[in-house]
């Protein structure tokens, strides 16, 4: 089964995100191979392989540093979210946030849902494979930070808790 765009999109979003240089994959026939270089990611074809590499933005002949800025941005929308004394569940991963483990399921947490170290509070799916998140904290849900179906960053918030 060939691969869908969604997932090419993530896989490269965790390319870009890892410390890998490199890596391959093979599905059937498909062959996908992604390499970091020093300009970015470009993509090329070559007996029947297709190589994709990101490319960075660039402004004129420099590439822009985003990085510094979206830590300002990351920082401040942080800051905004979090209230005195909460705690914040963060993203363990990227991937697609999911707040019910299926549709016209209830969801796992609500504001004001009385969570443990052990409750589950969302799942993330990584290319078809779910991974289970708990909250690692004893409290109250205060805010959901993520909105269902949503790409969400390691280390992005996910929840606040109001600790017991």
């Amino acid at each position: 089964m060939p691969f869908t765009e969604d997932e090419i999109i993530q896989i490269l979003k965790i390319v870009e995100q890892s410390n890998f240089d490199e890596l391959h994959l093979e599905s059937n026939d498909l062959k996908l191979v992604i390499r970091k270089g020093a300009s970015g990611l470009e993509a090329a074809k070559e007996n029947g392989v297709l190589t994709l590499q990101s490319s960075l933005e660039t402004n004129g002949d420099k590439p822009l540093d985003r990085s510094a800025d979206q830590e300002v941005k990351d920082n401040h929308r942080e800051k905004e979210e979090l209230e005195e004394g909460h705690l914040t569940i963060k993203a363990p991963l990227l991937g697609t946030f999911y707040r019910r483990s299926e549709p016209g399921k209830p969801v796992f947490v609500d504001v004001g849902t009385l969570v443990d170290e052990d409750t589950t509070v969302c799942i993330i799916e990584v290319m078809k494979v779910f991974s289970t998140i708990k909250a690692g904290v004893k409290g109250y849900i205060s805010k959901v930070c993520a909105e269902n179906g949503e790409l969400v960053e390691y280390g992005q918030p996910l929840f606040l808790v109001k600790p017991l």
